[in-house]
C-alpha cells in the first residue's frame, strides 16, 4: 500500500537525542480494511479502495450495505482509492495500518484547510493596507484600486480582494514521519499538516 486514511489528533513536542525540541502533529492514521480491490480486466485500471472509521448498519443505503457485505468487512464512514500495480495487490478484508510506514520516511499530507469564513485582504492575502494620513484614515485595511476607468475599463480576472478563506483541499509535501506508535495507530510528522483537529486527512508516500 502508498497511502492511509486517518484524521488529525493535534500538536505537539517531542524531544530528539540531542535535546532539541520538534514540533510535530499527531495523526490518527488507520486502523483501515481494503473494501475492493480494481484489476485492468473489470475496471480498466489497477487500484485498492480502503475504508477507514466505522458506522452503524442503520446509517448504510443497500448498495453500500451490500457492498460491504461483498468484502466481508463492517460499513466504514470513510473510503478512497489508492493505485496499486498488478500484482502487489492486498486482498478484500485485509488491514492495512501504519506499519506500511517507517521512521524517517518522507509523506505527503491532504486534508482541508481551516475555513476561516469572508476575509478581508491584509488577512487573506497579507497586503500592507494603506496609510492613515492625508486624509486616508479610514483605509488601513483597504484593497486600494482594483483597475483603471479607460483602459482595460474592466476588472481583471483573478484579481485578489475579499472573500472566502480556507475550507480548501490542502496537500502539504515532504513531510518526515519522526515517530510511530503501532499500538494507537499513531504517526508524529514533524511540522503542520492541513486542517483542525479530528478532520480528515489522508497520509501518502
Amino acid at each position: 500500500m502508498i497511502g492511509i486514511i486517518g484524521k488529525k489528533i493535534g500538536m505537539t513536542r517531542l524531544f530528539g537525542k540531542g535535546g532539541e525540541s520538534q514540533n510535530v502533529t499527531i495523526l490518527e492514521a488507520g486502523p483501515c480494511v481494503v473494501t475492493q480491490v480494481k484489476n485492468d480486466e473489470s475496471d480498466g485500471y489497477c487500484a485498492v479502495q480502503v475504508g477507514f472509521g466505522e458506522i452503524r448498519e442503520k446509517h448504510v443505503n443497500q448498495p453500500s450495505k451490500g457492498h460491504f457485505d461483498k468484502a466481508g468487512v463492517s460499513p466504514r464512514k470513510y473510503m478512497m482509492e489508492f493505485p496499486m500495480p498488478r500484482g502487489k495487490q492486498p486482498k478484500l478484508g485485509e488491514e492495512v495500518t501504519v506499519s506500511i510506514f517507517g521512521e524517517g520516511d518522507r509523506v505527503m499530507v491532504k486534508g482541508v484547510s481551516k475555513g476561516r469564513g469572508f476575509s478581508g485582504v491584509v488577512k487573506r492575502h497579507g497586503f500592507s493596507g494603506g496609510r492613515k494620513t492625508h486624509g486616508q484614515s479610514d483605509r488601513l485595511r483597504a484593497p486600494g484600486s482594483i483597475g483603471q476607468a479607460s483602459d482595460p475599463s474592466r476588472v481583471w480576472p483573478g484579481t485578489k480582494m475579499a472573500g472566502q478563506y480556507g475550507n480548501k483541499t490542502v496537500v502539504t509535501k515532504n513531510l518526515e514521519i519522526v515517530k510511530i506508535d503501532s499500538e494507537k495507530h499513531h504517526l508524529f510528522i514533524r511540522g503542520a499538516v492541513p486542517g483542525s483537529r479530528n478532520s480528515l486527512v489522508v497520509v501518502t508516500k
